[in-house]
């Protein structure tokens, strides 16, 4: 039985979402980069008697990203919806990071979207259905967040093309923004933000929205 598939699958959003669709019956596999993380994952959804397949990689290793998404078809099969939520959060401003930092963050920001995408958004396309969601962020760019702030701004573009590529297919590809900073009990909570995803994964074609904004 195909569900879906959560990369960057932390405390947070990543786990709210998991929840989320674990609470619809779908069976979920979840990817982080340490075990400790996507085991806990996993626990957090297994109360509600869904199948979860805990999985790590780190979303900047092609290699792993791509080996991790293969073993997750193979046990539950291709996912009718992924949802890349893998991000490097941190300060810095212009001219803090050497050139190797900007790539290492661009690279989990970006770039392991693009490989996410590569990979998954085909098989969609062929089966004519399928949901790919990006978590957003800084609607409005932060000095104090360089990195992060051209790595949102990346992935914005990202969702622009592939909408354009897979979306005639019938793949609905969008993005989550999320304006501040995610915590329990706030007007940014992980339980409501996650409430965006399971909406863009079921809304009917006519009515399809590329980006939300929390």
């Amino acid at each position: 039985m195909a569900g879906a598939l959560v990369i960057g699958a932390g405390p947070g959003i990543g786990q709210a979402v998991a929840r989320r669709f674990a609470r619809e019956g779908l069976p979920v596999a979840l990817i982080a980069r340490t075990k400790e993380t996507v085991v806990a994952a996993a626990e957090f959804i297994s109360p509600l008697g869904v199948r979860a397949v805990p999985l790590t990689a780190d979303a900047a290793d092609e290699t792993a990203l791509r080996a991790a998404l293969d073993t997750a078809a193979g046990e539950l099969g291709e996912p009718d919806v992924v949802v890349y939520n893998a991000a490097v959060i941190r300060r810095d401003a212009v001219g803090e990071l050497t050139l190797r930092d900007h790539s290492n963050a661009y690279a989990v920001n970006v770039l392991g979207a693009v490989t996410a995408a590569a990979h998954t958004l085909p098989g969609m396309a062929r089966r004519g259905r399928g949901t790919f969601v990006v978590t957003g962020g800084m609607p409005e760019m932060k000095s104090q967040y360089v990195s992060l702030s051209l790595g949102k701004a990346g992935v914005r573009g990202l969702v622009e093309l592939l909408d354009a590529e897979y979306g005639p297919s019938g793949v609905h590809v969008a993005t989550v923004t999320v304006g501040g900073v995610v915590a329990t009990g706030t007007a940014y909570d992980p339980d409501d933000i996650a409430e965006h995803y399971w909406r863009l994964h079921t809304q009917p074609r006519g009515q399809w929205e590329r980006e939300v904004l929390h």
